[in-house]
C-alpha cells in the first residue's frame, strides 16, 4: 500500500527510502522539491535518477486537501474548510495583525474536552490527524492567499498535545531548513492543561512555545467552564509549565477568554494575578465570542477595570481583538455554521 510522503519527517524519510534500496540523499531531493518549489509530482524531481522516481511512484503518494469553502472577513481574516481523504472536514485561520499574518492549524477531527465557551467540540471528537493533514493546512493556505505567513498556531479545532506524535512530526517539517524552515520560536502550541502531554513536549526540544486556555484562576470555576481541569488541575498544570519554561527559556502565553457573569469581575481578576505573579509570561485577554452559546462578553469598563488591575500587578497583558467574528473565525467560533452568502476570494 502506498504511503503519504508528506507524513514523513526527513529522518523518517531517509530510513523508509534506503529500505528499498534508495541513497538517503534522495530524501532531501525529495523535500527540497515538495517543501521548497512545491512541487508534487515525482516524474518532475529531474535530478532524481528516472529508477528511483519510479520506485517512489510506486511506494508513495502525495495526499491534497479539497477546498469546500473559502470565507473572506470585513478584517481581512481568512477560514478555510477543508475535506480530508475520508470525507472528514477540518477548518483552518489566517489572521491578519500589522505586519503579522498568523495561520491557525487544526491538529484534530472534532474535540473531546467540550469547554462551554466553544463550538468546536459540540459534535465530539472523531480522529487525530495526520502530519501530512497538518502539513497540507499551511501549504494550501500558503498557495491560496498573497503575503508572507509570519506565524503559526495550534489553536484551531482540537487539543494538539493529545496528538502529539503528529503535531511534533509536522512541527518537525515545518522547521526543517530542508523543508519548510518556518522559524521555531514563531510557532505556538495552545493546550487545555494536558500535563503528560506538556511534560513530553519539553523532552522533545521542539523549541516552540507554548500557550495555556486558563479563563479562570481558581480550580471550581476552571472547572466548571472546562471539565479537563477536573482531570488536570491547576496547580499541578502550573508547575509542568513552571518546568517547560524553564528547559526552554521562553514565557508561557496565557489565554483568558472573559464572559460576562462567569469570570470577569474584580475578584477573578485579582484572583488571577495572585496566580501569574512572578511568573515570566503574557496574559491575553480575550473577550468572549460565543454568542451561539449564550455566553456575552463584558462591557468596555469592566474589561478596562479588569485590565487595569492584572497590569497593576505587574504582568504583561493585552486584549486581543477577536477577528473573523461577522465569517465565525474567532476564537471559540470554528466549527459554527458556515454562512453560504459569505465572500470568497
Amino acid at each position: 500500500m502506498k504511503k503519504d510522503i508528506k507524513d514523513f519527517t526527513l529522518a523518517q524519510l531517509e530510513t523508509s527510502l534506503t529500505g528499498l534500496g534508495l541513497p538517503k540523499y534522495t530524501a532531501r531531493q525529495v523535500f527540497s522539491w515538495v517543501y521548497q518549489k512545491g512541487i508534487e509530482d515525482f516524474q518532475a524531481m529531474s535530478d532524481i535518477a528516472k529508477a528511483s522516481r519510479m520506485v517512489l511512484e510506486e511506494n508513495y503518494f502525495f495526499s491534497t486537501p479539497v477546498l469546500l469553502q473559502q470565507q473572506l472577513s470585513q478584517d481581512g481574516t481568512y477560514k478555510f474548510l477543508w475535506q480530508l481523504e475520508d470525507k472528514a472536514t477540518i477548518e483552518s485561520a489566517l489572521i491578519p495583525d500589522g505586519g503579522r499574518l498568523t495561520l491557525c492549524l487544526s491538529s484534530q477531527v472534532g474535540c473531546k474536552y467540550h469547554c462551554i465557551f466553544c463550538l468546536s467540540g459540540r459534535d465530539g471528537f472523531k480522529r487525530n490527524l495526520k502530519p501530512a493533514e497538518i502539513i497540507n493546512q499551511y501549504l494550501a493556505v500558503k498557495k491560496a492567499v498573497t503575503g508572507k505567513i509570519t506565524n503559526i498556531v495550534f489553536m484551531g479545532t482540537g487539543e494538539p498535545l493529545d496528538n502529539l506524535d503528529n503535531v511534533s512530526a509536522a512541527i518537525k517539517i515545518l522547521t526543517d531548513t530542508k523543508a519548510v524552515s518556518f522559524p521555531k520560536r514563531k510557532i505556538c502550541i495552545s493546550t487545555s492543561g494536558v500535563i503528560e502531554g506538556i511534560e513530553r513536549l519539553a523532552q522533545l526540544q521542539l523549541g516552540t512555545k507554548i500557550s495555556l486556555s486558563l479563563h479562570a484562576a481558581k480550580d471550581e470555576l476552571r472547572s466548571r467552564l472546562m471539565p479537563v481541569n477536573k482531570k488536570y488541575p491547576l496547580a499541578k498544570v502550573m508547575k509542568a509549565l513552571g518546568a517547560y519554561a524553564g528547559t526552554q527559556k521562553l514565557p508561557v502565553t496565557f489565554e483568558y477568554i472573559l464572559i460576562k457573569g462567569l469570570n470577569s469581575t474584580i475578584t477573578d481578576a485579582q484572583n488571577l494575578a495572585h496566580l501569574l505573579k512572578g511568573i515570566d509570561c503574557k496574559l491575553n485577554l480575550i473577550p468572549c465570542n460565543a454568542a451561539l452559546l449564550g455566553l456575552k462578553a463584558p462591557d468596555a469598563q469592566e474589561i478596562e477595570a479588569f485590565l487595569k488591575l492584572i497590569q497593576d500587578a505587574g504582568i504583561f497583558c493585552t486584549v486581543r481583538k477577536s477577528k473573523g467574528q461577522d465569517i465565525a473565525a474567532a476564537c471559540g467560533q470554528l466549527s459554527a455554521v458556515w454562512k453560504k452568502d459569505a465572500a470568497a476570494e
